[in-house]
């Protein structure tokens, strides 16, 4: 610690440089205060007499336009007494000195004069060639006059011109007397300054010795006390601070003194709260990513040489999301809450007590469970992993009791091992999160095991990705069109637009994958209009092809983020109009999934998109959640039964007898219903005898390109 001596010293010494500074400060002031108000002077010159010479020049040739103008007609006439009134009436202004007008060779026709003694001269000043040459508004400058010109027409005719001389020698006087004013206050106000400046010194030196004892009797010897808490507290001896000397002091020191009296007893309290905060999920109070982490760390630091094993188990909860959708927040914690102790307690039986459990957020946990098996057995791990996430899938695919209705979720879970699978924490959940999208592929609610080829599908997709942006400008993408028969009468009505890729090195892609993968990056925002524009241009070319056959109608797949994103009602209607196809000649096809996931949002793009003309259609009916009490709420023109159900119609009663529902059911509430995935013929005629309205698949026609089914059109 320094002694207050040591303190006092150091603030004269800064109250002694300060004053240096301000002297110094103060010489220089009065040695440039010549050259700055010299300076000021200057620039105040420039400044004034550009103002002023910008306003005469606006002035002046304002004024002898307009003077121009009014001697047009005197001029034409040779009224010598008209001119001479408005000459004169030119002089009368301020500042004028001579008003002079001229005819075309550049002799005088008046000078303002009563006698006019200059009449019939040519002018011959040093300014008169340019005037008499020039056929515009003219200002020019000597030293002691501006002289503005401006020649006088009728019409395109020029009769002669007017010269106005205006006097500068009014604009010095005026310009110097300011001047002179503003030297005399600049002087006054330096004076001023300089008084203010030796005040202030005077004062800081008189606040400085005040400020020199205050210190001394208030403040450094609590300083110094403070500082001794201050390192007992970081040395963590937080009970060692004795305020016994806040008690002699009444004031903000001893309020900070007694603070720190309170803060050591704190410290500890809050330090266990800090890290329990940092180290644990807030919802379930189970470790968070943090806190698994640095296990984890730990665990492969304690195994690193050794010949134990580990697997670690990526588990997300499938379809959660629906549950925040349909019942709320609240509703999707107590979910999450209900599953973490399923998970918990499974954990707790399989994997015993050697296992970590962690939410990394929202509906991901994360597991590490150590082989139990006979030492160096090299499948100890693997089996405790295949154990638990066995026992997770059957738990967590029982109903969950939430706000008194049950909901059913299930869970998909990635497994991998260590070190067959990595050899780093890193790697090993890297690892972990690629199987577990791997069992999200598979069909969700199951599990997998990592494998290198799961690393080989990762980077297909991703060069898929890549490759599929701008596949369509490079013509790799195109449509082919599947026909929509007529059951009632076997024509053929329409047909269903299909994206196909042919990839340059790889070939045909499946739908399947590519629009996956289109929807996931967001390229089907993109790829959506594009194909939708297509269409429209298609079924407009199949009409002109066949002016008098009935109309075709073409159907386009929309996506369910196509649908989220807001903006399908305009980008439909800029496609009709761009196209001028009909909008009842187009109909958009959308998944029940996707229409559920939203329905107040859906509901109201849909009504726009009926509004203005445009079929609405529920793909793959029948294998979302709510069935048919859908057709209700959601404003529908058709629904496709999907062709899982078409598939067994002739040999499973209970398709047939739900195929039978959705058309009278659908027929009921006035929604025509499309049968997809017609095989065969026997299909055919069950779906005409019970009524279906239109079909589509194989046995009617298989998707082609757009060349070869519009020659198809009969």
């Amino acid at each position: 610690m320094k002694s207050p001596r040591g303190l006092q010293a150091k603030f004269l010494s800064i109250m002694g440089l300060a004053l240096l500074v301000v002297a110094v400060l103060i010489t220089l002031l009065l040695l440039r205060q010549e050259r700055i108000q010299s300076a000021v002077v200057g620039v105040s010159r420039d400044a004034m007499r550009d103002s002023f010479v910008a306003s005469l020049r606006r002035h002046g040739e304002g004024e002898v336009a307009q003077l121009a103008g009014s001697l047009t007609n005197p001029l034409y006439y040779f009224d010598l007494d008209a001119i001479g009134e408005l000459g004169r009436a030119a002089m009368a202004n301020p500042g004028v000195r001579y008003v002079v007008v001229y005819d075309n060779d550049g002799n005088i026709v008046h000078d303002g004069s009563e006698a006019i003694p200059s009449y019939g001269k040519r002018m011959d000043d040093a300014m008169a060639a340019r005037i008499v040459a020039s056929q515009r508004l003219l200002g020019q400058w000597d030293e002691n006059t501006f002289d503005v010109s401006a020649p006088i027409k009728i019409g395109q005719q020029r009769l002669g011109g007017v010269r106005v001389g205006y006097d500068l020698k009014a604009m010095r006087a005026y310009q110097d007397s300011a001047l002179d004013e503003l030297r005399q206050r600049l002087d006054a106000l330096g004076r001023l300054q300089l008084l203010w400046v030796g005040l202030l010194s005077l004062g800081l030196l008189a606040l400085g010795a005040a400020m020199l004892w205050l210190i001394q009797r208030w403040l450094v010897r609590p300083i110094r006390d403070l500082a001794e808490a201050a390192h007992a507290i970081e040395d963590g001896r937080f009970g060692q601070f004795d305020d016994s000397d806040a008690a002699r002091h009444n004031d903000e020191v001893g309020d900070l003194m007694r603070a720190f009296s309170r803060m050591s007893q704190s410290l500890a309290r809050h330090d266990r709260d800090i890290r329990r905060m940092a180290y644990t999920d807030s919802l379930t109070g189970l470790a968070n990513r943090l806190a698994f982490r640095e296990a984890l760390d730990a665990r492969l630091q304690q195994l690193d040489g050794g010949h134990g094993q580990l697997a670690l188990l990526f588990a997300d909860i499938d379809d959660f999301k629906r549950v925040n959708d349909t019942l709320g927040h609240d509703a999707g914690d107590e979910v999450l809450l209900q599953c973490a102790q399923r998970i918990a307690a499974t954990v707790e039986r399989v994997g015993g007590d050697s296992a970590l459990l962690a939410r990394f957020g929202g509906d991901e946990f994360v597991m590490l469970v150590q082989g139990r098996g006979e030492a160096g057995r090299p499948d100890a791990a693997r089996e405790v992993a295949t154990r638990l996430a066995e026992a997770l899938v059957a738990e967590l695919g029982q109903p969950i009791a939430v706000h008194e209705r049950q909901v059913f979720l299930g869970t998909s879970i990635g497994v991998t091992l260590y070190p067959e699978d990595a050899a780093g924490a890193t790697s090993l959940m890297k690892n972990g999160d690629i199987a577990m999208y791997q069992a999200k592929v598979a069909g969700k609610n199951c599990y997998r095991f990592y494998s290198r080829a799961m690393d080989q599908a990762v980077e297909r997709r991703v060069q898929l990705e890549h490759a599929l942006r701008g596949a369509w400008d490079r013509g790799e993408l195109s449509l082919a069109y599947q026909p929509v028969y007529r059951l009632g009468d076997g024509a053929m009505v329409g047909a269903e637009a299909l994206l196909r890729w042919k990839h340059p090195e790889q070939g045909l892609i499946a739908p399947s994958v590519f629009i996956d993968v289109a929807e996931q990056s967001g390229q089907i925002e993109t790829l959506g209009p594009q194909v939708l524009r297509a269409a429209c241009e298609d079924a407009v070319s199949w009409q002109r092809a066949r002016p008098d056959a009935e109309p075709l109608f073409v159907s386009v797949n929309v996506s369910p983020r196509q649908l989220r994103n807001g903006d399908l009602p305009n980008v439909v209607a800029a496609c009709l109009q761009e196209t001028q196809l009909p909008a009842w000649r187009l109909h958009l096809e959308l998944t029940e999934t996707a229409v559920i996931g939203d329905e107040v949002h859906a509901s109201a793009l849909l009504s726009r998109l009926r509004a203005s003309g445009v079929k609405v259609w529920l793909d793959d009916f029948g294998t979302g959640f709510s069935g048919l009490s859908h057709l209700r709420r959601v404003p529908v023109d058709g629904v496709k039964i999907d062709r899982s159900f078409i598939a067994d119609v002739l040999r499973d009663p209970d398709d047939l007898a739900l195929t039978t529902a959705i058309i009278a059911m659908a027929h009921s509430l006035g929604v025509i219903v499309v049968a997809e995935g017609v095989e065969k013929e026997g299909q055919y005629a069950v779906l005409r005898e019970r009524g279906c309205d239109l079909a589509q698949g194989y046995w009617l026609g298989h998707p082609v390109p757009a060349a070869e089914f519009l020659a198809q059109l009969p």
